[in-house]
């Protein structure tokens, strides 16, 4: 790999504290949840899309609001319903009478069309309406009528969903899925964060940002991920970690094999190297570690493993299935034998 132009430490480290100032605010905007926001901040910085599932008041839209606040960025909210059209979203013609007396077809842009776009309980509308989304989270555009329109930059889709248990509720074609950098669950909090919420917060409203980032600094932020070294072994411990996720794979472990329908696509591969970078960046590392790919990998995984009816019937999750490959996948890929593995000084 070229190794023109790698960040340095000295480089990294205004940029690591720009980003953990972020990462601190949103843990005083909203409370109880540093991981989520670990792991959002590190979406943001793969310029990844992300799915946020959890029950309804746990946080999701405020935490979503907070951080375009914080970003600086144009932030649109589409609160998705079953009787939602596609094109109140992407925008459509409309016959316009022009000054001149002539009528013209005229386009109105949709909600999509800012920097930052909230779908808020995105499983409540239609497949149909659903699935407009795929091109402009792909391409960062949107075709209608034969005419290709960008998106502004940088773009992300922050989606909330219900869980699929709940009424009203669709599923998330795989498709759709697959484009999701990170789906991250949203769980309730403690009884002594509820205690400080209800005892300084009227009416739960969080407080306002205290800083913003502007859009140069964002652009830094942006830049030094650029920078951050991906080594090979660490590249080929994400690409074994993704094909033991395959049923009939030769790296597939029997659990998988049990359990899964269908693993990863080598999107999940790219997504890891991209967000592993982010956590590198995050703990102010100028090069990825194994530790950052195990730290991200169940954020990355979990929404991308199909599981079977087996899996259904004896309860075992995504989540189960993730932390067997991280604790069964060698990061070194030496194939030690059972019992044997390696410590900073050496071989036991």
């Amino acid at each position: 790999m070229n190794q023109t132009g790698l960040i340095t430490p000295e480089e990294l480290r205004p940029i690591c504290g720009r980003a953990c100032r972020i990462l601190d605010e949103l843990d005083r905007i909203l409370l109880g949840h540093h991981e989520v926001h670990r792991l959002l901040l590190i979406g943001i910085l793969s310029r990844g899309h992300i799915l946020l599932e959890g029950l309804p008041g746990v946080g999701k839209t405020a935490l979503v609001k907070a951080l375009g606040s914080l970003l600086s960025l144009e932030f649109k909210r589409i609160q998705f319903t079953p009787d939602l059209l596609p094109s109140d979203i992407l925008g459509c013609n409309i016959l316009q009478m022009m000054p001149d007396g002539e009528r013209k077809m005229v386009f109105q842009p949709g909600a999509i069309f800012s920097n930052i776009v909230l779908a808020d309980e995105i499983n409540r509308a239609s497949p149909k309406t659903q699935s407009a989304m795929l091109e402009a989270m792909q391409e960062h555009a949107v075709t209608l009528l034969g005419e290709t329109r960008p998106l502004p930059e940088p773009f992300f889709v922050l989606a909330s969903q219900n869980p699929i248990e709940l009424e009203g509720t669709y599923p998330i074609p795989e498709a759709q899925l697959d484009r999701f950098l990170f789906k991250i669950a949203v769980g309730n909090v403690g009884a002594d964060v509820l205690t400080e919420i209800i005892s300084n917060r009227r009416r739960g409203e969080p407080p306002a940002p205290t800083f913003h980032v502007s859009a140069a600094e964002l652009a830094e932020l942006f830049d030094a991920m650029e920078r951050i070294y991906l080594s090979e072994p660490v590249a080929n411990y994400m690409a074994r970690l993704v094909a033991a996720g395959h049923p009939g794979s030769p790296e597939a472990l029997p659990e998988i094999e049990r359990f899964v329908s269908f693993g990863a696509s080598p999107r999940a591969a790219i997504a890891l190297a991209e967000s592993a970078r982010a956590a590198a960046l995050l703990a102010g590392r100028p090069s990825v570690g194994f530790e950052d790919v195990k730290s991200v990998a169940p954020a990355v995984l979990n929404h991308r493993l199909i599981l079977n009816y087996q899996a259904r019937l004896e309860k075992v999750t995504s989540f189960d299935l993730i932390g067997l490959l991280l604790e069964k996948v060698d990061p070194a890929g030496l194939g030690l034998p059972a019992g044997v593995a390696l410590e900073p000084g050496g071989a036991k």
